[in-house]
């Protein structure tokens, strides 16, 4: 068969530039492979810096430590200073630990403890423990009843033994349940330290039980909300409950009860790169004819609540705390900055717990932390007494 002139030419030409597509794509194919196989090579998990590393191996260390002898650190009592101290644990069953800690503080407060969990680190749905010890807080500061900020300083020393067993139940993700029975028997004496000691300066009647050393079986029960990523560090969720708990004298004089409401909300702004937190407590104590002595009233004063002013600034039988942070986190695992807020009152009378003649600071902090705990606060708060520092191994709120 003989083809036209002009449809064999077309049939030549596309014979002839095949070849030359193929090869092009072929071309195409292969540098787009190149470019795939070199950006599969440039991507790879995201690696912390070394000081990221080095604050998750503390928080390692310090929060969940091997079985063995381990360093800590903590508070024998509110306002006893820098408080190092040592651990030996021992793991008796896959999930169960005890614990023996002894604390001492730059303060000669000291404390020993011995306990038992499980489970050993605090998470799961439910949770057991039991602990016994004794410290000795020799230089507690008293300043007298409500919220006169012109009284002086004075001190007492406050020895406590005590045993516990507890019990926490979390039914659901957010719902959390605490139960606690304890015996606590309590020793006051003469204050130590640069200060006068109290007896000199205060009186029994302005000072409820001083001179006396009560014997308590406290029961105490707590219900709350909570959907924070944990306690001890959180950038987003919030905490709401409230605490009912029980001391009863075994003298009869000193029985009590108070009533603890709370309200922690954590609300994260730009992919959790700034945080606003806010903090709200009441403590009341629910009978007026009831006398709770004074060193087991609602206080204010130290680097959980007012951190501008010395622990225990401020006591009586109600306290109000307001409390708010602005944070910026420059390293999601390692480093928070914040401008902080506090304010509160404390009052002889339930129905003066309002938001007038509060003791108000303001400060800047920064948070070294793991993702769930935090392992060093350093803040400088200012009050009306000046600015104070405060060395913490726990969230602020």
């Amino acid at each position: 068969m003989v083809l036209p002139l002009g449809l064999a030419v077309l049939l030549f030409a596309a014979d002839a530039v095949q070849p030359n597509l193929a090869g092009a794509q072929e071309t195409r194919a292969g540098e787009i492979a190149a470019k795939q196989k070199e950006k599969a090579e440039r991507l790879a998990p995201y690696e912390p810096t070394r000081f990221e590393r080095v604050m998750t191996r503390l928080e390692e260390n310090f929060a969940s430590p091997p079985s063995g002898f381990y360093p800590t650190l903590g508070s024998v009592y509110p306002g006893g200073g820098f408080t190092p101290g040592i651990g030996y644990r021992r793991f008796y069953q896959r999930t169960a630990v005890w614990d023996v800690v002894g604390l001492y503080s730059i303060q000669n407060y000291k404390q020993i403890e011995v306990g038992t969990r499980t489970p050993w680190h605090g998470r799961g749905n439910w949770a057991l423990g039991a602990r016994a010890g004794w410290l000795d807080a020799p230089a507690i500061g008293y300043y007298g009843q409500g919220m006169d900020q012109a009284q002086p300083r004075t001190n007492f020393r406050l020895a406590q033994s005590y045993g516990a067993v507890t019990a926490a139940i979390r039914p659901n993700g957010w719902t959390r349940l605490h139960g606690e029975v304890a015996y606590e028997d309590y020793q006051t004496d003469e204050g130590r330290g640069r200060y006068a000691s109290i007896e000199p300066v205060h009186t029994p009647a302005t000072t409820p039980g001083l001179y006396a050393n009560p014997t308590y079986i406290r029961t105490e029960a707590t219900a709350a909300i909570d959907w924070r990523t944990s306690p001890e560090y959180s950038r987003k969720g919030g905490s709401y409950g409230f605490t009912l708990a029980s001391f009863a004298d075994r003298g009869g004089t000193y029985s009590f009860e108070r009533l603890d409401g709370e309200v922690i909300q954590h609300v994260p702004m730009l992919r959790e790169t700034w945080v606003i937190s806010l903090r709200g407590r009441v403590q009341t104590t629910l009978d007026d004819d009831d006398v709770v002595p004074y060193f087991l009233q609602p206080r204010l004063g130290s680097g959980r609540t007012l951190r501008g002013y010395s622990s225990g600034r401020f006591r009586d039988r109600h306290s109000l705390l307001t409390s708010a942070e602005f944070r910026w986190v420059p390293s999601r695992l390692a480093l928070d900055m914040a401008v902080f807020y506090d304010a509160g009152k404390v009052a002889s009378r339930r129905e003066e717990l309002d938001f007038r003649d509060l003791a108000t600071n303001w400060g800047i902090g920064a948070r070294f932390h793991g993702p769930t705990a935090t392992v060093l606060r350093l803040e400088a708060a200012r009050g009306s007494d000046g600015w104070r520092l405060v060395v913490a191994t726990n969230a602020a709120f």
